[in-house]
Order: structure tokens, then sequence, then C-alpha cells
């Protein structure tokens, strides 16, 4: 539990220092210039990543069930599901569902979170999706307060929607059948 949670921190802890101190960022990003910023960043992301992985897949092994969900929640699951991939490819190819949504990467977090919560009630579960769940919704609020910055990807453009919408479905089809077994170990259907 402690690898997971040291991951959590190291993720979640980087991926949160816009949100406790977005002025130290900008002046750091400016000191060491953007690149090495970044580099930096991403490698105790990556760190943090692996940490989070084999942390989880230990504390699955006795995990300590703290609720039972329901089995009528599962497909309430799968549903909610759908959105998540679509919404992770609109942050990087813009159109009419990154500008409704405004933080599409966002929503999505929020979303995955909240529906593997209500399927999964084991202590790692818990650490591990409330935690994103509570990040996602910190830093969505942060954002109203801070200036935005340019996120890479492809031009705004109408097209986009589509692209998201059936790369999305594609991505969630191949997760549902064959990824989610192979890399989390839990068949989902």
């Amino acid at each position: 539990m402690t690898t997971l949670i040291v991951g959590l921190v190291l993720l979640l802890g980087t991926h949160s220092i816009s949100i406790i101190n977005d002025p130290w960022r900008n002046r750091m990003a400016a000191r060491l210039g953007e690149k090495a910023w970044k580099g930096l960043y991403g490698v105790v992301s990556l760190v943090g990543l692996v940490l989070i992985i084999q942390g989880f897949g230990s504390a699955r092994v006795s995990p300590v069930v703290l609720y039972q969900p329901p089995s009528w929640l599962h497909p309430i699951t799968v549903l909610l599901m759908l959105a998540v991939f679509p919404l992770l490819l609109a942050a990087y190819l813009p159109g009419r569902i990154k500008t409704m949504t405004k933080h599409p990467m966002l929503a999505a977090v929020k979303l995955w979170a909240f529906a593997h919560l209500l399927s999964n009630g084991t202590l790692p579960d818990v650490l591990l999706f409330g935690s994103f769940l509570a990040w996602a919704v910190l830093d969505r609020i942060s954002l109203k307060h801070r200036a935005p910055r340019p996120v890479p990807g492809a031009p705004e453009a109408v097209r986009n929607d589509a692209i998201v919408v059936a790369a999305g479905l594609v991505l969630y089809l191949l997760f549902m059948a064959w990824l989610h077994p192979v890399l989390i170990g839990v068949p989902v259907i």
C-alpha cells in the first residue's frame, strides 16, 4: 500500500503544482527552461505512474473491503466509461466537444474515477480512484483562477468531433474486450 501512496503523491503532486502555486511553477519553468521543466515533470510523473501500477497490483492481492457495491452498478460503470475515451481524445482534437466541456481530459478523469468507485469498494480502489477524482475536481476549480496554457494538439475543426467519437468508441471497445483484462487483470464483461 505504501508504494501506491508514494506513487499517487508523486504523480498527483507534480500535477498539482499549478493548483497550489501557479506563479512558482511559472518561475521554475522560466528558470530551468520550459523543456527542462517539462522533462523533470515528466520523469517524476512517470516514476509516480510506475509506482502506482506496482503498488495497486500488490495492494489488490489482499485488499481491505470498505464497501460492497451492488451488482447493478456494474452496467452503470460500463455505460459511464463510454464517454471517457472520446473525452480524452477531445483534449487533443479540439472541436465542439472540447468547447462544450472546456477541459475534456479532466472531465474524462472525473468520469473514469467516479465510475470505478461505483463498482469497486476496496481500500486500494478507493485510494486510487478517490485520489484521482479529488485531484480532477480541485484542478478544474483552480483552472477558473489561472491563465490558460496552450495544449498541443490538432487545429480546431468540426470534423475532429467525428474523429473523437469514432476513435473513442474503438478504443472503448478494445479496452472493454481485450486491454482491460490484459493490462489490469480484470475482465469487464
